[in-house]
């Protein structure tokens, strides 16, 4: 009897841990970040991120598929032709049938893996029409954005130390290693053209919830777009190894709703303080917390 009251408990415990880490997981999943034992990419927001997604689990299937086939092939090996099972070793040299095989059914598997190779890298390099363009320079260490259409610059530093905490003080998430001072904004379910360089060494654009990873060469221009499909924070960090401070330059991109947008970049340039009250309420609406900022449209 105790043992089954001992179970039922720990069954409980254990739904009761698995319920609240998928609550926490859905919760960071919408903030664009890490989740603690996560498995798997980050949730997708974007449609190129959508089929990276369906390309990665078709090769995790047919990766799969070939380790489970070829570790039984060496089980029958081992079980069935050891000096033991089979003293008299076969002196077969030619086989047609296992000979063509082997080649045909490795060319069907790279036809396969190729079809939706070519379809992602052709999306990736069709660009749209761009809503909003935007251009990152990657310097040492932390990104410098630019608005081209609108004539707004800023630098964005990894929030550290007392600005961590009064970032989180104020109402933001900012989680440590990925939050910054000024982060990029954009509106929902727009085309975003980013321009990528750097000033100094190369850098990487990344942001994995919309399947963006660039790097930004000094000298050179390169771009690539997104389009995120739902609002929220997203988070990313450079992915070429830049230095000493390589770890301390990360991304964070605000996916607002539109006359958000409009009305964070017609402030952002003339009082920051005030743009980023506008990101808050943002923030604080998505999460259901009670907006306290006071922000004058």
């Amino acid at each position: 009897m105790s043992k089954m009251i001992f179970g039922s408990k720990a069954a409980a415990g254990l739904l009761a841990l698995l319920g609240t880490l998928m609550g926490s997981s859905e919760r960071l999943f919408a903030q664009g970040q890490p989740e603690n034992w996560q498995l798997g990419l980050q949730e997708s927001v974007t449609p190129i991120g959508h089929q990276i997604h369906t390309f990665h689990n078709l090769l995790l299937v047919i990766i799969t598929v070939i380790a489970l086939f070829v570790l039984g092939l060496l089980f029958v090996v081992v079980m069935r032709f050891n000096e033991k099972a089979s003293p008299e070793p076969s002196k077969t040299t030619h086989n047609t049938t296992l000979e063509v095989l082997w080649t045909v059914i490795p060319i069907f598997i790279l036809i396969v893996i190729a079809v939706p190779s070519f379809r992602l890298l052709f999306a990736q390099y069709s660009f749209p029409q761009a809503d909003v363009t935007i251009k990152a320079v990657g310097n040492q260490w932390y990104w410098s954005y630019e608005y081209p259409d609108s004539s707004v610059s800023f630098d964005s530093v990894l929030l550290e130390g007392k600005d961590l905490e009064e970032a989180r003080k104020a109402g933001f998430n900012a989680p440590r290693l990925l939050a910054v001072d000024n982060p990029v904004v954009v509106p929902v379910n727009k085309v975003v053209h980013v321009l990528v360089t750097a000033s100094d060494v190369i850098h990487n654009w990344t942001v994995p919830a919309f399947g963006s990873k660039l790097d930004g060469v000094p000298g050179r221009v390169t771009r690539t777009w997104f389009k995120a499909e739902k609002t929220g924070v997203y988070y990313g960090q450079c992915s070429e190894l830049c230095g000493i401070r390589h770890a301390f330059m990360p991304i964070e991109v605000h996916v607002v709703e539109q006359p958000i947008y409009d009305n964070w970049l017609k402030t952002v340039a003339q009082d920051q303080g005030k743009a980023k009250a506008i990101l808050l309420q943002a923030e604080l609406g998505r999460r259901g917390v009670r907006q306290i900022a006071d922000v004058k449209r």
